[in-house]
């Protein structure tokens, strides 16, 4: 390994996602232990794969790499790094000293990046597989949120200016469809990956093709036996000596575009925590401020704006690396995707593990909204009440004007003098709204102002969001 300083240390530098934010499972799926290890997985599967197409590997040899798998020896593979810089062949020589009998025939025929990128397509599969049903948790819970709220009237905000009503769980709908659009993204994108293979230092598998002395269907057989081995269906036709970083740049922009529908519904949470409307969970011994002890501040929700801001960024990191890839590769493309890799996975996890626990614990005040509407409301139903007084025989210009002169005055108080709304107070002293006065409350329903937006809640639920999070039903439940 290069060289660094102790990360278990305090006096060392030390990733905070990892060591303060992602979930263990996602921090061990990037972890040295799983790597290496996958490695020798991979070994081990060439080799059983090559003795089965007849090249001279015995039973034994075999045994001894089953054996040792786990028997990592992390110091003297450090140790043969800094002697032959080389990353990928201090393992073999790790390898090959715990198993002395197979070390001829480790890493048979294969490039660095055989175990190299093999491994990075692996732990992709596997890390998309933590993040989904995670997703997938989130989404359903801010279902039922909106589920229970489908009907609860509440002031919209068009450039965060009022405009019409709609309800919290119609709100709440909107963030569940990004979401929604993500899972099948990932699902997508998990589902495309494909495996590298066996294909030798410049993809043409003539090592191989040397091996088992130009038989190409052998060359072929030993391909397909190593993919299905790793568990994939499909691997890569044509590769340089790596898989091509267009893939790098799909994994990472979908990771991306999840992060951009976590900030939009997070920092909608932090304007409705302003607002007083709705607030994150807080704990009963949390501290909002060290100054100002009063203060409830949505520091989840700002945890996820603020990681999902880095997540958004990462994605031009295989999009330069995957431009600046020479002909069948260059090595500047490694140290970059050590770091963006791990760090948009470990990013992406934080966030729907916090959003989760944001969607679980979501307080809704229902007085502070309806305080609000009766601000907005009087202004709105003005459309309302000219007809009402039309059908009443009343003439529809000089309600208009009735209303023009009496809404001005109102919205005089409540910005000159700071006042309340006092629009429906005034009609109700009018003389001329007399026809009408019985049918305000009515007229004033907030209930009526918010369209189809119940009915549309549940359909969307139903036929779309339901369906969708059904495949996960069963994971959703054991996943950490």
């Amino acid at each position: 390994m290069a060289a660094g300083g102790d990360h278990g240390s305090p006096d060392s530098y030390r990733s905070p996602l990892a060591s303060r934010y992602a979930s263990p499972e996602m921090c061990f799926v990037f972890s040295d232990r799983y790597k290496f290890r996958t490695w020798r997985q991979l070994w081990l599967w060439l080799a059983e794969a090559e003795q089965t197409l007849g090249l001279p590997i015995t039973d034994e040899q075999i045994q001894e790499m089953k054996s040792n798998l786990e028997n990592i020896d992390f110091k003297m593979a450090a140790e043969e790094e800094k002697r032959l810089r080389h990353d990928v062949m201090a393992h073999v020589h790790t390898f090959g000293h715990c198993c002395p009998k197979a070390a001829g025939i480790i890493h048979l025929g294969a490039t660095s990046c055989y175990v190299g990128d093999n491994t990075d397509l692996i732990i992709l599969r596997n890390a998309l597989d933590l993040l989904l049903p995670k997703l997938a948790r989130v989404i359903s819970r801010l279902a039922d949120f909106a589920k229970e709220r489908a009907s609860l009237p509440t002031l919209g905000f068009t450039h965060f200016q009022p405009a019409q009503l709609t309800t919290v769980g119609k709100r709440c709908c909107l963030w569940i469809q990004d979401l929604c659009m993500d899972l099948q993204n990932l699902k997508r994108v998990r589902d495309d990956l494909r495996f590298r293979g066996v294909k030798g230092t410049t993809g043409t598998q003539a090592s191989f093709l040397q091996l088992f002395e130009g038989d190409d269907h052998k060359v072929e057989q030993l391909d397909k036996m190593v993919t299905e081995k790793a568990g994939f269906k499909r691997a890569f036709i044509i590769t340089g000596q790596t898989y091509t970083r267009k893939v790098d740049i799909e994994v990472l922009s979908v990771l991306a575009s999840l992060g951009a529908s976590v900030h939009k519904i997070c920092t909608d949470i932090r304007l409705l925590a302003n607002l007083k409307e709705m607030e994150e969970p807080f704990e009963k011994q949390q501290i909002g401020s060290s100054a100002m002890p009063y203060k409830r501040n949505p520091m989840r929700s700002e945890r996820c704006c603020s990681l999902a801001r880095h997540l958004m960024t990462l994605v031009m990191d295989p999009l330069q690396t995957a431009s600046v890839q020479w002909f069948e590769r260059t090595l500047d493309d490694s140290a970059n995707r050590r770091i963006c890799l791990a760090e948009a996975f470990l990013t992406a996890d934080t966030i729907l593990n916090t959003l989760q626990n944001i969607s679980e614990g979501l307080v809704v005040y229902p007085k502070v909204i309806e305080r609000r509407i009766r601000q907005e409301l009087p202004f709105m139903a003005t459309e309302n009440i000219i007809m009402a007084m039309v059908k009443a025989g009343g003439s529809r210009q000089d309600c208009h004007e009735k209303i023009r002169v009496l809404s001005q005055q109102a919205a005089s108080v409540v910005k000159q003098e700071g006042g309340d709304n006092d629009l429906i107070e005034r009609i109700q002293v009018d003389a001329y709204f007399s026809p009408i006065h019985s049918q305000l409350d009515h007229l004033l329903d907030p209930s009526s102002f918010t369209g189809r937006a119940s009915q549309q809640v549940q359909r969307f639920l139903e036929e779309e969001v339901y369906p969708l999070l059904k495949p996960y039903e069963s994971v959703m439940k054991t996943c950490p």
